[in-house]
């Protein structure tokens, strides 16, 4: 019923110049023990060393923090009035009192921006009753997301033993951190007040580096300075995660240098573009165009060859709704599914098998008795 054709045949075949593997093509030599470098929208990894290596990772937590609370409030507008129990954090501060008030979104500004501790465990006491809750929370958002080598016991990445991630984890966070609104405007901000406080963003890459859109530092005597970052370039977005780098701001430059020179979003698929046709039976039509349901895009270097597998049916009987799937278009590289998207008849086919024939429709069509059919879908109706 269905068949399967691989693209090198057809026009949805891509060859695309350079190579296929990151360390061949100048990848930058970093200080950082560990690191990652990751197309923000498809998460292919353009580059890593050790990045599945767990280490402490200290205020880079706070991203995961962050995501649970306005998932769990997404109203940031709301009051907090600050308890006894959530101030006198040790480290980076806010300095929050006991009976002050401020809204979740100055918290998060606090928390992402100033990397305030206390802000941390107000945001976790606020929005889950205590911290032990809300860290259980955070570990099982951690779960979802994927991340599967790290573990949380605090919400502001305080050094505890069983308190660590991976570069690969901490981009697979960062990837969804991005995807939320609120998120990204506070980590793009370089500064602000809010409810009568002054924050600036400890980000030094939003000055420094072009193109930067957030996203958090962190440093402990045991992780070091640690640091993840998102660039965008055009419609290309880059993560980078480093974990105990002594030169992170230029580390992360030189691997965003790297991934927009040489990893370039390609086009494998354009939404509404035809790609085939369909041979129809009980119409007088004989073919049914097909067409793609949405834009596909991948990172790729020069001489990636990238292939596609159409799967669509040999025929199809009228009547055909256009805009209903019809079959898909699986796009690969080195046979590793990379991308897909529904194809979709291009339009309506009549069923012509009890309307008289071509000559019975001419004549109802131009006596007026051809009911619901215009001219326009009546010639549209005849075969390609």
């Amino acid at each position: 019923m269905f068949k399967r054709a691989l693209s090198a045949a057809l026009a949805v075949c891509l060859l695309l110049s350079g190579l296929p593997r990151a360390e061949a093509a100048g990848a930058p030599s970093l200080s950082a023990q560990s690191a990652i470098l990751v197309d923000c929208e498809t998460g292919r990894v353009l580059y890593a060393k050790n990045a599945d290596e767990p280490r402490a990772i200290a205020s880079i937590t706070k991203l995961l923090t962050a995501l649970v609370a306005v998932e769990c409030q997404p109203d940031v507008s709301q009051t907090v009035t600050i308890r006894a129990e959530w101030t006198g954090a040790e480290g980076s501060s806010l300095y929050l009192k006991e009976g002050d008030t401020i809204t979740l979104e100055g918290l998060l500004y606090g928390l992402l921006l100033n990397s305030g501790n206390d802000a941390a465990v107000a945001i976790a006491g606020y929005c889950a009753g205590d911290v032990d809750t809300f860290v259980d929370w955070m570990n099982q958002r951690a779960a979802d997301i994927g991340m599967t080598n790290s573990h949380f016991v605090n919400p502001n990445g305080l050094s505890h033993e069983d308190h660590y991630s991976t570069a690969a984890d901490m981009a697979k966070l960062a990837r969804v951190v991005m995807d939320n609104e609120i998120l990204a405007r506070i980590v793009a901000t370089k500064s602000i007040t809010i409810d009568g406080r002054s924050f600036t963003n400890h980000n030094k890459l939003l000055w420094q580096y072009e193109g930067c859109v957030g996203m958090k530092t962190g440093y402990t005597d045991k992780a070091g300075r640690t640091l993840v970052s998102c660039a965008q370039r055009g419609e290309q977005r880059l993560i980078a995660v480093t974990l105990n780098d002594p030169n992170d701001w230029a580390d992360h430059a030189a691997l965003f240098d790297y991934g927009f020179s040489v990893w370039h979003r390609q086009v494998l698929a354009l939404a509404d573009r035809r790609v085939s046709t369909v041979p129809v039976s009980g119409s007088l039509r004989r073919f049914v165009g097909v067409i793609t349901a949405k834009d596909v895009y991948y990172p790729l270097t020069a001489q990636e060859r990238v292939t596609a597998k159409i799967v669509l049916p040999e025929q199809v009987d009228a009547p055909v709704e256009g805009g209903t799937i019809a079959g898909r278009i699986t796009f690969y590289l080195e046979e590793q599914e990379i991308g897909e998207t529904y194809l979709l008849y291009e339009d309506d086919v009549a069923d012509d098998r009890d309307s008289g024939g071509i000559f019975t429709r001419i004549f109802r069509l131009f006596s007026g008795r051809g009911g619901a059919e215009s001219p326009a879908a009546f010639w549209r109706s005849l075969p390609l």
